[in-house]
This record gives structure tokens, C-alpha cells and sequence, in this order.
């Protein structure tokens, strides 16, 4: 199994190793011609999705990986990522997110947690964390919350969460992924 971990800016180094760990093979992506590679899923990392969304956008990465995500290639977006798979960015997860939802790095912090379909006491770490305000269709299914927010999501062969599962030892999530893309 081949996995493209958007390597633009952000945490992508830590989604490798995991994926590594699971025995999946890894490339980064840091220009169009690396994500002309065959590929059987990509990882969103997190990081400043503002940041992230020019560089897609400057880098003529934004409509390949927006069309093979509709076409249902599996993506996994956390923190950042997460933010880009929603309304007013790649618009391929219909929902709405609130950007920084828990403050700025101050606001940080540890729990465990329950993401449906993955399992019980999940490490999730919030680094100046978004959260899904709003689920906008049906085919948008929440996957786990925390506080009574919306902290995890699945559309089809799409996940997204606002904590950062690459930082913990638990592969879980990212076996789920793999799964996905089997």
C-alpha cells in the first residue's frame, strides 16, 4: 500500500513514521509532480491551513487533489487537514469547522476519547485545535466529540479529526485509515 502524505507545511513527518510502523509505504508531496504518483490514499497533515490552502493553490495541487478526493480517493485530514476537507476550502466533507475552536497554543491539551468504529480511550492531543461546528448532509457522520463537540467525522472513504492521532502510540486511527484503503 502507497500513501502521499502532503508534505507542504505542518506535522507530516510524524503521519510517515506511523503509517511506516503499519508497514505502508510513504512519499511526500511538495510539488505536482510528486502527486502525479500512483497512490492509495493521501494524508492531510496538520499545520496552518492557511498556509496550507496557498500552497495548494500556487502549486497547482488544489483541483487534482480535490477531484481525485471526490472521485473517492481515501483522505485522512487531521488538525489542518481536517479544515481543508471542509466548506469554503477543498468543500469535500460537508461540514462546517471552526478554525483555532479552542484558543490559541495555551488552549492545547490532552484527553482520550471514543471514535465510533476505531475504539474506546483514544489519546487525542488538540494543538490549537478546530472543531466541526456543523454537520451539513447526512452523508457526514460524526465520529466522535469531546466537551460535546464535534472532534471526529467520516464521509465515505474521507476522516477527519481535530486532534492529532500521529503524535500518541495508538495506530488505531491510522489503521482504520488504511483499511479504507485496502
Amino acid at each position: 500500500m502507497k500513501i502521499a502524505v502532503f508534505a507542504l507545511q505542518g506535522a507530516f513527518a510524524e503521519h510517515r513514521q506511523m503509517l511506516h510502523r503499519l508497514g505502508a509505504e510513504t512519499f511526500e508531496v511538495r510539488q505536482l509532480k510528486d502527486w502525479q504518483q500512483s497512490k492509495d490514499g493521501v494524508i492531510l497533515p496538520g499545520g496552518e491551513s492557511t498556509v496550507q490552502m496557498r500552497l495548494l493553490r500556487e502549486l497547482g495541487l488544489f483541483e487534482p487533489l480535490r477531484q481525485e478526493i471526490l472521485q473517492g480517493l481515501p483522505v485522512f485530514g487531521t488538525c489542518a487537514g481536517m479544515i481543508l476537507l471542509s466548506e469554503g476550502y477543498l468543500e469535500t466533507m460537508d461540514m462546517r469547522v471552526r478554525r483555532n475552536a479552542y484558543g490559541r497554543q495555551l488552549g492545547s491539551f490532552h484527553t482520550f476519547g471514543s471514535v465510533e468504529g476505531v475504539g474506546d480511550e483514544l489519546p487525542m492531543t488538540f494543538i490549537r485545535a478546530p472543531f466541526i461546528e456543523e454537520v451539513l448532509s447526512d452523508r457526514c457522520e460524526v465520529l466522535a466529540r469531546v466537551e460535546g463537540n464535534i472532534v471526529a467525522a467520516r464521509q465515505g472513504k474521507q476522516i477527519a479529526t481535530a486532534f492529532h492521532p500521529e503524535l500518541d502510540d495508538d495506530m488505531r486511527l491510522h489503521q482504520f485509515f488504511l483499511s479504507l484503503c485496502a
